[in-house]
């Protein structure tokens, strides 16, 4: 067993978290999922060159509750992590100029702070009083156990786990109890993870369409595929009037579908409904800063990897 102090060139990185991110506690989960997605395209592309060997299996995400044992876990089956690799990417934090970059953004849309530091992982600790990792590596390594309490002290030691993948137990603290709620998951689920790439599920249910029709071709499109994507967005919207199919590479990478709503009386208007994801994960639904004014009132999304 291992015992240390996670490295970070702040005396708690913990705390600043808690504060500045207090509005959006749900991003926890929009953080933990991204990370399980971004380690199951990791496997992929090692098993097709060659570098991961054996049968991927079933590759999906889980997200389930323990209301007993008030505890939420999101499991993956992708990459793993070795003991080297979680002293690396959770004990050595880099944490450098935080507090200029807080004051800088004081203010603006905080839920994306932590995504600049590359620090999702650490969101989990906002609703949590502490945090395990299981994890097993694809390489022929022992499983390893991480858990840390909040503070910056850590706990490293083998683990029992036989399947390749990483699981991530949350200890919710007593003011999170909320999201043992099924129904409250199932929110969060549908609003950050609803187009992610690899399939998600809760209650044995799988909760996202992995191909959107914004990541297809055009010419794989009807008419009629445009307007169920369209009703997938806005249930209770009418046919929308005619649709762009985005794609650009030049001077920055986006793709999405912009519709051009039925607008029977002026007061029907709505702004604020492109909704921006970067990689098909949801970011926002408040695009005025990034949207020149006169395609505010179209309806549709946009997805850009190169999004600040």
């Amino acid at each position: 067993m291992q015992k240390g102090n996670i490295r970070v060139s702040t005396e708690n990185i913990f705390p600043i978290i808690k504060k500045f991110l207090y509005s959006e506690h749900d991003i926890f989960i929009r953080e933990l999922v991204s990370n399980a997605v971004d380690a199951t395209q990791k496997i992929k592309t090692l098993s097709s060159i060659g570098e991961a060997k054996g049968d991927l299996g079933e590759l999906r995400i889980d997200v389930s509750i323990d209301a007993d044992k008030k505890t939420i876990t999101i499991a993956d089956k992708g990459v793993g992590m070795t003991a080297e690799e979680i002293d690396k990417y959770l004990n050595q934090v880099a944490f450098s100029g935080a507090e200029e970059f807080l004051e800088k953004y004081k203010g603006k849309n905080e839920a994306n702070i932590i995504g600049h530091f590359g620090l999702g992982f650490y969101s989990s600790f906002m609703v949590s009083d502490k945090v395990e990792v299981f994890s097993k590596s694809y390489k022929d390594e022992p499983a390893v156990r991480w858990e840390c309490d909040g503070s910056p002290q850590f706990t490293l030691e083998e683990a029992d786990k036989a399947e390749r993948g990483t699981s991530i137990v949350l200890h919710l603290n007593e003011e999170s109890r909320e999201f043992l709620e099924p129904a409250r998951i199932s929110t969060v689920l549908e609003k950050f993870c609803k187009f992610l790439p690899v399939p998600i599920f809760f209650e044995d249910k799988q909760v996202n369409n992995t191909l959107p029709a914004w990541v297809k071709k055009p010419s794989e499109l009807t008419d009629e595929d445009y307007q169920n994507f369209y009703r997938e967005l806005y249930p209770f919207g009418e046919t929308p009037l005619f649709w762009i199919h985005l794609n650009v590479d030049y001077p920055f990478n986006l793709t999405g579908i912009l519709y051009f709503p039925k607008i029977k009386q002026s007061y029907e208007i709505q702004k604020d409904k492109i909704q921006l994801y970067s990689n098909q994960v949801f970011v926002t639904d408040e695009v005025k800063d990034i949207v020149p004014e006169f395609l505010m009132l179209l309806q549709g999304v946009i997805d850009s990897p190169d999004i600040p």
